[in-house]
């Protein structure tokens, strides 16, 4: 088959909201022309997506005093970065973030906190800080607190909060290569439980850690097979102290790639282009918002910086998106 009908075939897929084939997944990470492919991802894309930016923000509501292992994080007490530590930020300090956001026309906010999991006295403070984000905005409040059971979604839930956050992070198989102190099984019974409650659920990882381009496409197929809402795709920052402080970077042809392939196989879902990629130059940062991403985690990345919602306006305007 030549390479501009492998290309219709794929298109005529995504147009119908349906995933391709791991053969046509392999091929498109190994063959196809990188332009014609995103030109192709951004069809599908603006088909199911429209022309409106997905923009979200996030808070570091609880940082660093994480006892999990993970080899990417800044945040574990077992790695050395330099993380500065809280326990609660201050209240009014995330009203006026979150203030700040829903004025500068970001649409989703989430509070975010290290660890494994918030006990159940601690997100009681939490959650009376959502109610207040309830009443005093119209934002769409979304949470990322760890590996919760149900009743713990619950109380979110009712405080207010829509979406949870709980990254898969990488494929199942190469998971354990970077942490041992937790498992995919555990995020997604995590997931299960924040579904059961009724909200929706924000799933996706970090590209970069060391895995191939065959470990990404498993884990867009794996995110496929959880019907996951929204999928925040971030690129590694390799941070000094922590385990992968010396991994190479992957190419920004292979970030430009991945992301087009993710579209392909997750046709009608929420693409969000979030941590790491202040390293990109601005025509790649371009190509990935007009090649199959939606959607834009905007401000700090938790304990890394992002580029400026300034910046971002720009980006999206010479995209020819809506924001």
């Amino acid at each position: 088959m030549k390479d501009i009908e492998r290309l219709e075939t794929i298109k005529k897929k995504g147009l119908r909201g349906e995933s391709i084939s791991r053969e046509e997944a392999d091929w498109a990470a190994e063959y196809a022309d990188l332009d014609a492919l995103c030109d192709v991802a951004n069809e599908v894309c603006r088909h199911w997506q429209g022309t409106d930016v997905d923009s979200c923000s996030i808070v570091n509501a609880r940082s660093g005093m994480c006892g999990e292992d993970c080899k990417w994080c800044a945040q574990a007490t077992r790695h050395h970065t330099g993380c500065e530590t809280y326990n609660f930020l201050d209240e009014e300090e995330v009203l006026g973030a979150a203030e700040a956001n829903n004025k500068a026309g970001i649409r989703k906010f989430s509070l975010v906190t290290s660890g494994r999991a918030v006990s159940k006295r601690d997100l009681e403070k939490f959650c009376d800080t959502y109610r207040h984000l309830a009443k005093e905005t119209d934002l769409y409040l979304c949470a990322s607190m760890g590996l919760l059971g149900e009743e713990e979604m619950q109380m979110l839930k009712d405080a207010g909060v829509k979406r949870y956050h709980c990254n898969m992070e990488t494929s199942s198989k190469f998971f354990p290569t970077l942490c041992t102190s937790h498992t995919p099984e555990d995020k997604r019974r995590t997931i299960a439980a924040a579904r059961k409650c009724g909200m929706e659920v924000c799933s996706g990882g970090i590209i970069g850690m060391g895995e191939t381009m065959a470990d990404r496409i498993d884990f867009a197929f794996e995110l496929a097979e959880m019907d996951v809402d929204s999928v925040p795709i971030n690129i590694l920052n390799p941070i000094p102290g922590t385990p992968l402080e010396n991994t190479p970077l992957i190419s920004e042809e292979d970030i430009i790639r991945t992301v087009a392939i993710f579209r392909f196989i997750l046709p009608t879902k929420s693409l969000r282009f979030a941590g790491g990629r202040m390293r990109l130059s601005h025509d790649s940062m371009l190509r990935i918002m007009t090649g199959g991403m939606n959607g834009v985690l905007m401000g700090d990345m938790l304990t890394t910086v992002s580029n400026t919602i300034a910046d971002d306006r720009k980006l999206f305007k010479e995209a020819g998106l809506n924001f």
